[in-house]
């Protein structure tokens, strides 16, 4: 049998503060806890944004190590940055969807009641989710870069194709001419990386997904490896400018040359699933499937 989830006492608020229309969603998810008798905390740009009295924290990252739960408000962007901004916080997150298509914001405005009903009631389990990492092994120092998602490596402004080579542990793997590729975690499978046709990924599948965008020779597919390998991009490419992003947020540029060793990180963050939920439910649901009834 397992163990049933520690309780959740304290509940942090975070919003998207450029989602105004998250206002009134976060003040009501306030006025839930509150009335379970649950302590209800929020960051300073959350609290700026909604003029809640509650007890402020600077950023995500002290609020998170002052509660037990953190309600992220937004898209899949939103929890992305929160994720990265408590990376290796035992706090769990629980996205509430404020936006468009996502796979992260499990809850929408309609079903907050019962979320917060099934938080009291210890309903859920948290899962533990992996972030990867990329260094610059040979180039200009900059500090690692954290990503739950992916890394994806992308030509400028100019439209041609860039040539990345990769390598798996030491290993060569091909050299690609193409628009851009993508290494994504577990996770990120169903975000970039689906849309460019990668393989869509268990988020509990220990492995690495990597998919050129556009790739000139059409025998170029996604291949999974584990996430235990280290995986090497070379930029070949003299000319055009490259750019290697985190999530899609946080981005820098690359030159000729420069070596990106992409490794699964020490730091984990953990998701909030509620019962009744699983990701194959959201599969079908949010990519409109045979079974889905939502």
């Amino acid at each position: 049998m397992k163990n049933p989830p520690d309780p959740i006492h304290r509940v942090g608020l975070v919003a998207n503060p450029e989602k105004g229309e998250s206002e009134p969603l976060v003040a009501e998810a306030a006025r839930l806890l509150a009335a379970h008798g649950l302590h209800v905390a929020g960051d300073a740009p959350t609290i700026r944004m909604t003029h809640l009295r509650i007890e402020r924290h600077r950023d995500a990252r002290r609020l998170a190590d002052a509660v037990d739960l953190l309600l992220v408000f937004g898209g899949d962007g939103t929890i992305l940055r929160v994720a990265r901004e408590i990376a290796g916080s035992p706090t769990p997150i629980l996205g509430i969807h404020v936006g468009r298509l996502g796979f992260l914001a499990q809850v929408t405005a309609d079903q907050l009641p019962r979320a917060v009903d099934q938080i009291v009631a210890g309903d859920f389990r948290v899962e533990p989710r992996p972030l990867i990492q990329a260094t610059r092994r040979q180039g200009r120092r900059t500090s690692p870069m954290l990503a739950l998602n992916d890394f994806v490596f992308t030509r400028g402004e100019i439209s041609r194709m860039i040539e990345l080579e990769v390598e798996v542990d030491e290993e060569e793997l091909t050299r690609y001419r193409c628009d851009g590729l993508i290494v994504a975690s577990p996770t990120g499978s169903t975000a970039y990386s689906l849309a460019a046709g990668g393989s869509i990924v268990s988020p509990t599948a220990r492995v690495f997904t990597i998919t050129p965008i556009c790739p000139l020779t059409l025998s170029n597919r996604s291949v999974v490896v584990d996430l235990d390998s280290t995986i090497v991009v070379r930029v070949c490419t003299g000319r055009l400018q490259t750019h290697l992003t985190a999530d899609g947020q946080v981005a820098v540029a690359l030159r000729v040359r420069d070596e990106i060793a992409i490794a699964r990180a020490k730091e984990e963050v953990r998701l909030l699933r509620l019962g009744g939920n699983s990701f194959f439910q959201t599969l079908r649901q949010k990519l409109h499937w045979s079974g889905s009834h939502a």
